[in-house]
């Protein structure tokens, strides 16, 4: 569907509205208590005599340590690091043949959103770089009330029933006796919990992926992992996967880079975010459905209720039907990130649920964990939660109850408040689809669930030759920290080896474990896939034509080359980069022709790693004192490293010897590296352009060592 030109809508500023009355404004204020005393002095606590001991009549002493106390709420259990930002969404068109639900079926409409992306392993403090999954929750503010679609990175989990999830939690959390190691999966109680748990095999092929591992959190796809329902107004049911698209591609980091950014700078992602937005480089994503009738939830070979399993868009294309854009930041962490309360059980008219025994538990527990979190449950009254459609009903009291009910009767139903609140009408309300169900009670798996390794197959082939070979290099990290032989040998003979028997044999022998025996997957057939690869599920297939807020580093001293600077400076940013110049201090530098440059960044501040590209230009004198300082040179050695686009004009050429770049493409027999852009007296508007080019391929994987033999 083509997009819609936005239409002008006040909706978009109504969440946005709804907070102004609670935002404080220190501007010309008067500092006072909270109960709104003027206070003259906040430097020295109430004493008896100057240097006597502190009184217990200082109201406002122990009011401001009181409330600092207690600033602390407990964090998020999983999902604990993250950061959000605020937008909108609007349908291209109206989808009223699937579903009522109005943000759904107006594309005049702009629905405010509040999304908020996070890892999942860590804690509050842990690095954004981990390898993790990452979530992608976003609350819809609509005119019929808070959707919330609280999904993931990785369309798949790694477990078929909730009843497991606190096992997975446990399991992959800090290990109890010694509380390490944090935000790491790479231990023995997480993969002795897969050693034992055949299902979690799918998702272990995608968290070892480089999809574990993003670039950004704007090139990063989101997924609702279950499958939901959209029901219309004729009570028509079918079955939905929700994705969402990002507009910039979907990348990755490589993972000796992420395990270094998160010692450079631990905060990369939430400030990726967080500056992208200052400068108006909004993050955008379209959502994609999956929808199929209610008789197709078995006709792809697995069943479309258990959540380890994805639906390829191979077999049911994603219709892409609207944009997200993120466009604002939060006023303040606290208030907002920290205080949203996503839950899977908030979902309008037209939206309803499937009996997929994850969800089911999601259902309970997402509203279960907040009364914990925020202290009772007045949650939803917590400004950033509030909807922005009125709420009516007869709840009272409780921790923290903002809401002053004025009414006398608080029960339905009633005379003395003349009924009210009305019931709403059959055809506006929430009304769950009439579902029919057969069967005794039994806590038992369906045998339609019981296939584990045939999806897992299905991704490893459709990746491509470096993205499999990170993944090998991936287990064999995260295996080689067990310090236990019998959970790797498991591991690699119960799990890997039912997954792709060569990658279990790499394994095996980088770990010092038995190889299993060669042999081939089962033919596809009525309990496996009915496709052999997907190329959907390969990053290498995604968007690759735009380098828009990439970051460039432009390595400089005093000489260097104004004319040839300028004139890749203004491609790069004409083409939407960030260009950062780095030099020896942030003392202005002189140019060859006289001019000056104010550098951004040192080379203690700046590093290869938290860089997509960089160029080095021209300038003998610039080069020459770049070829005696070892962060420079190893800058440029570590961007080869990472695979990343590197650009020299002129003299800059002479940095590609000094970093021994020529040597190790010799060694890797390497003739041409379309990476690397050079120039001696080039026309610099076509070496900015093969420039361009080379950073939006993201990386050129053909520097890779080859695997060990």
């Amino acid at each position: 569907m083509a997009p819609r030109k936005p239409a002008s809508n006040p909706t978009k500023q109504l969440k946005n509205q709804s907070l102004e009355p609670f935002r404080e404004r220190p501007e010309d204020t008067v500092l006072t208590t909270d109960q709104g005393i003027p206070i003259p002095h906040t430097d020295d606590s109430l004493k008896a005599g100057v240097r006597g001991p502190t009184l217990l009549e200082d109201f406002h002493f122990r009011e401001k340590l009181t409330r600092f106390d207690h600033e602390r709420i407990p964090e998020r259990v999983v999902h604990a690091r993250g950061s959000a930002a605020h937008g909108y969404f609007q349908v291209y068109q109206s989808l009223e043949k699937y579903t009522q639900a109005k943000f759904l079926t107006d594309p005049s409409l702009r629905t405010p959103v509040f999304v908020r992306f996070s890892t999942v392993a860590g804690s509050r403090g842990s690095a954004d770089t981990v390898r993790d999954v990452r979530g992608f929750a976003t609350k819809f503010y609509t005119p019929e009330g808070n959707f919330d679609l609280v999904g993931n990175n990785i369309p798949v989990f790694f477990i078929q029933d909730g009843i497991k999830f606190p096992d997975v939690v446990h399991a992959v959390k800090p290990e109890p006796h010694h509380e390490m190691p944090q935000a790491a999966s790479a231990h023995d109680s997480f993969w002795d919990f897969v050693g034992l748990v055949p299902e979690t095999a799918h998702m272990i092929m995608w968290a070892m992926s480089d999809r574990a591992i993003p670039r950004s959190y704007r090139m990063m796809e989101g997924f609702g992992v279950h499958t939901f329902r959209l029901i219309n107004a004729q009570g028509k049911s079918h079955l939905v996967k929700f994705h969402w698209k990002p507009l910039l591609g979907t990348h990755a980091l490589v993972w000796d880079e992420a395990q270094k950014i998160a010692g450079k700078d631990p905060d990369f992602h939430r400030r990726d975010l967080w500056e992208a937005i200052e400068s108006g480089n909004f993050p955008e994503y379209e959502l994609g459905l999956q929808i199929l009738p209610e008789e197709d939830v078995q006709k792809y070979g697995f069943d479309l209720l258990d959540p380890t399993k994805l639906l390829p868009e191979e077999q049911v294309p994603v219709q892409r039907v609207g944009k997200l854009v993120l466009d604002r930041n939060p006023d303040n962490f606290f208030a907002e990130t920290e205080q949203v309360a996503f839950c899977v059980s908030n979902v309008v008219p037209g939206i309803d649920f499937t009996d997929d025994p994850l969800l089911q538990a999601r259902l309970f527990s997402y509203l279960d964990t907040q009364l914990t979190r925020l202290g009772g449950p007045n949650f939803a009254e917590i400004p950033i939660n509030r909807p922005v459609c009125p709420v009516h009903n007869h709840q009272q009291d409780g921790f923290h109850r903002d809401t002053i009910n004025t009414g006398r009767a608080n029960y339905h139903p009633n005379s003395l408040g003349g009924g009210c609140p009305a019931l709403a009408h059959p055809n506006q309300g929430f009304t769950h689809f009439p579902e029919r169900l057969s069967g005794g009670k039994i806590r038992q798996r369906s045998e339609s669930f019981g296939d584990h390794f045939s999806q897992a197959t299905l991704f490893f082939k459709s990746l491509s030759k470096p993205e499999q070979e990170h993944l090998i290099a991936a287990l064999e990290f995260e295996l080689g920290k067990c310090e236990r032989a019998v959970v790797r040998e498991r591991v690699v003979h119960q799990v890997l080896a039912n997954i792709d028997s060569d990658m279990a044999i790499r394994v095996a022998n980088a770990l010092g474990v038995t190889p299993p025996k060669p042999s081939k997957p089962p033919k596809a057939g009525k309990a496996r896939n009915t496709i052999e690869t997907a190329p959907s599920l390969s990053m290498e297939n995604t968007a690759k034509d735009s380098i828009k807020t990439r970051k460039i580093a432009v390595l400089v001293a005093n000489g260097y080359s104004a004319k040839e600077l300028d004139a890749v400076k203004r491609a790069l940013t004409a083409a939407g980069a960030i260009v950062e110049v780095v030099a020896p201090t942030l003392s202005p530098l002189k140019s060859e022709e006289g001019s000056d440059e104010g550098p951004l960044r040192t080379f203690q501040t700046a590093h290869s790693v938290l860089y997509d590209a960089l160029y080095v230009p021209g300038g003998e004198k610039s080069v020459a004192t770049l070829q005696q300082i070892p962060d420079a040179v190893d800058f440029v050695r570590e961007a080869y490293k990472h695979c990343k686009a590197l650009a020299f004009s002129g003299a800059g050429a002479m940095l590609i010897e000094a970093a021994g770049l020529n040597k190790i493409a010799v060694a890797q027999k390497l003739d041409d590296d379309p990476g690397i852009v050079q120039s001696a007296k080039a026309d610099m508007k076509k070496f900015s352009q093969r420039f361009i080019q080379a950073i939006a391929a993201h990386r050129n994987w053909a520097r890779q060592a080859p695997p060990p033999a």
